[in-house]
């Protein structure tokens, strides 16, 4: 009796085990209308409107688009940028302006019980997203440009249909029946089931012997009809840029000299004023007129005047950020320029995002006029207001060029004498942008110095030394070396000339900038197949320098 009672019951729990489930559940989702799916899984939030007219809350759309979609709470402006597009609208209005010009919306953006909502119309045209409308069921689909997706049917020989069960196992219950030739996309596979979603949007779990597998999906990219923006035309050419300080006065030039193998000159001649992003200009058009002669290129520098405050003020908000652009597009076609080079420094770590959206949206505009838009970085460190700000990965994303200031490893203040840039330090920091931050090489372009430090080491009587420097010209080294009889000698270490000599009681050091640390630099930008090399600053070398330089850079191995 008791094994026919233990059989019994060993039957029992082998047909409950694997008999299927015959009951439908409503999944959660269905709660209220138009759930949100990304990727095969719902995404917990829920569209408004229907068909053309669907809204989507602004987090799903930044979810999906990150640096694409910014929302300023202050004024309720909303920006949407791409790679050549900068769309602007507010809050319950139809106006807006797509790359400066008037835009109409068809559908505004409206908050909803403490939700902010976007129309997805300009989500498809800019992006590419593609929406999905499934009726009855009012399931909202978006789907990724540039994602592929397997897709599988029903076969026909399944005249009973199959079944979209809520998880991968018979005995889960029923979301959805499932007829011969119904079409699934698959996201995914789960203990020998697929993770699928059918054609009305619903999601859930197909056996995978009951479908047959069919194409691949990819989903297109956004369409657009133009030419992408070439930054650098001089092909086989690297970049040799100079800075041009610019402080009160432009130079004269006639006494500037030949500069042989510079292809882009950079002034600095476009300061930030104040927090209303007014920018003061010390352009010259006499300069812009003798480059263009050259057949050199002008590439303006837009400085912040390193002050934070007032930083803060212009890059925080839509408007002010448009202050700026506009300037700089109607200095750079007063003066004829072809790129603006932005030197932003000492900021708040709090600017980090604001810096990247200025970019964002200057960098479309900019290359509507054909300017090439690029941005200098120091090497990374912890300094919150001189490194930590930049979001090297971001903005390498959106700039043509990132100018990597390699220099200042002993800045002069510095508490211990040393070089301006050894070369071992700005190998690191080279391969630290490169491989931490993503940033192709064919963008960055090397940062060198034509200028050094001469260091006093001077013994104080509690046994320390006190440290001080003065920054030296090429020339100025070179005449001092002559004028006292020294002879350098090679630092591996640094891999630079040295030299140092005593004042009585003082010891002098200074780390040489000549054509071995030049031509060392160039080696360097080819080695890591860099974009090129921009020196800081004109006037600081000596004649042979431009002359080596273009030699090495520009050399093919």
């Amino acid at each position: 009796m008791l094994l026919f009672v233990a059989a019994a019951a060993a039957a029992l729990w082998w047909r409950s085990s694997h008999s299927a489930n015959t009951s439908y559940t409503v999944p959660d989702y269905i709660s209220k209308p138009n759930p949100i799916m990304v990727e095969g899984k719902w995404t917990e939030a829920y569209a408004e409107g229907e068909k053309q007219g669907l809204l989507i809350p602004l987090s799903i759309a930044q979810r999906l688009l990150g640096d694409g979609v910014r929302y300023e709470e202050k004024t309720e402006s909303i920006i949407m940028t791409t790679d050549t597009k900068v769309l602007f609208f507010k809050t319950d209005e139809l106006d807006a302006t797509l790359n400066r010009k008037p835009f109409s919306l068809h559908f505004a953006a409206r908050k909803a019980g403490g939700t902010l909502y976007v129309p997805v119309a300009p989500l498809e045209q800019l992006f590419g997203i593609q929406i999905e409308y499934a009726e009855p069921s009012g399931i909202v689909s978006l789907l990724l440009p540039g994602k592929s997706v397997q897709r599988a049917e029903v076969p026909a020989k399944a005249s009973k249909g199959i079944k979209l069960r809520e998880g991968p196992n018979k005995s889960f219950p029923i979301i959805e029946d499932l007829a011969a030739g119904t079409k699934l996309r698959l996201w995914g596979e789960e203990e020998g089931w697929y993770k699928a979603q059918s054609a009305s949007g619903h999601l859930g779990y197909v056996a995978k012997e009951s479908v047959s597998l069919t194409a691949i999906e990819t989903i297109p990219s956004a369409e657009t009809a133009e030419e992408p923006f070439t930054a650098w035309k001089m092909k086989g050419q690297r970049i040799n840029l100079t800075w041009e300080a610019v402080y009160s006065k432009n130079p004269d030039t006639t006494k500037i000299g030949e500069l042989q193998g510079v292809n882009v000159v950079s002034p600095t001649w476009f300061e930030l004023m104040d927090g209303k992003g007014r920018i003061r200009s010390i352009a010259d058009a006499g300069y812009s007129e003798w480059a263009r002669g050259k057949g050199i290129q002008v590439w303006g520098l837009f400085s912040n005047g390193f002050e934070p405050d007032r930083t803060h003020e212009a890059l925080s908000t839509y408007d002010t950020r448009y202050v700026m652009i506009q300037q700089l597009l109607a200095y750079a076609k007063t003066f004829r320029l072809q790129g603006i080079n932005i030197d932003f420094e000492n900021v708040y770590t709090k600017d980090k995002d604001n810096l990247v959206q200025f970019v964002r949206e200057m960098t479309p505009l900019l290359h509507e006029q054909n300017l090439v838009v690029s941005i200098d970085v120091t090497p990374k460190s912890n300094s919150e207001m001189w490194s930590v700000f930049l979001d090297r990965q971001r903005l390498g994303a959106s700039v043509d060029f990132m100018m990597l200031m390699g220099y200042d490893e002993h800045w002069a203040s510095s508490p211990v004498a040393g070089s301006v840039s050894t070369l071992p330090w700005v190998e690191r920091s080279i391969q630290r942008i490169l491989d931490e931050d993503g940033v192709p090489p064919e963008k960055l372009v090397l940062g060198i110095p034509l200028y050094t430090r001469i260091w006093t080491e001077e013994p104080q009587e509690d046994g320390q030394l006190k440290v001080s420097s003065k920054t030296m010209s090429m020339d100025a080294v070179k005449k001092l070396i002559q004028d006292k009889k020294l002879k350098p000698v090679f630092s591996e270490e640094a891999g630079q000339n040295y030299v140092e000599f005593k004042e009585g009681e003082t010891t002098k050091k200074i780390w040489i900038e000549d054509a071995v640390s030049i031509r060392a630099r160039a080696e360097l930008a080819k080695a890591y197949n860099l974009a090129g090399v921009a020196s800081w600053r004109r006037g600081f070398e000596t004649s042979d320098i431009w002359a080596e330089l273009d030699k090495t850079l520009q050399s093919r191995p």
